[in-house]
């Protein structure tokens, strides 16, 4: 993993737009991170019904995948397939 690339512990849960975002800092910039709850699922093999609490289930599900969300993200970054706001987007 590149260090010049860090992810600290900081997301949520976008009910909205039903994605978790999360940050990046490259170089002392924040640049938010998008993963939707269908990635999650997929990247989860993720069969069973959404939970009551569906923010607390997708948070959950994006700690498990954690490290490869990460991966994609820092790719991302590195590539500078940034949207028009300066993030990325990982499905």
């Amino acid at each position: 993993m590149n260090q010049s690339i860090l992810f600290p512990d900081l997301q949520h849960w976008d009910d909205t737009k039903k994605r978790i975002c999360f940050i990046a800092q490259q170089q002392g910039m924040n640049i938010k991170c998008y993963i939707s709850a269908a990635k999650l699922r997929d990247l989860n093999d993720f069969t069973s019904q959404p939970s009551v609490d569906e923010a607390a289930a997708m948070l959950a599900l994006f700690d498990a995948v954690r490290f490869d969300a990460e991966e994609m993200a820092e790719n991302l970054i590195e590539a500078e397939e940034f949207d028009e706001l300066g993030a990325v987007h990982l499905g």
